[in-house]
């Protein structure tokens, strides 16, 4: 299981076609998304500040597109990035993102 982050507006345009493919993929030709391990720092850098959050729990054997684990920012932590949109069938789980008082991360009961 992979994960990605993804603001609401864009979760309710995928309900709608079907398929997921956030303002990255166009813009850099991949979906970011995150390990498990991941997810809390990807929170912290790139959308704590932001409202209205969806955590997916995304399921790489139900994939079309490549998923190839690289960083292309210079460092050497690998991230699965999903190069295509992900059909709704590969999202086993999605909730609003949640935190605690520290910010942390409250993963939904079963994930």
């Amino acid at each position: 299981m992979i994960y990605r982050i993804a603001e609401l507006a864009d979760w309710l345009k995928a309900l709608s076609t079907g398929v997921f493919a956030s303002p990255d993929l166009e813009r850099e030709g991949f979906i970011h998304a995150a390990e498990r391990g991941q997810v809390q720092g990807v929170f912290n850098r790139y959308f704590s500040e932001k409202p209205e959050l969806v955590l997916l729990a995304v399921d790489e054997s139900r994939l079309t597109v490549p998923v190839k684990r690289e960083n292309t920012s210079g460092g050497t932590e690998l991230f699965p990035h999903i190069y295509g949109p992900v059909p709704l069938a590969a999202v086993l789980g999605h909730a609003l993102l949640q935190t605690d008082a520290d910010g942390r991360i409250l993963w939904p009961d079963g994930w």
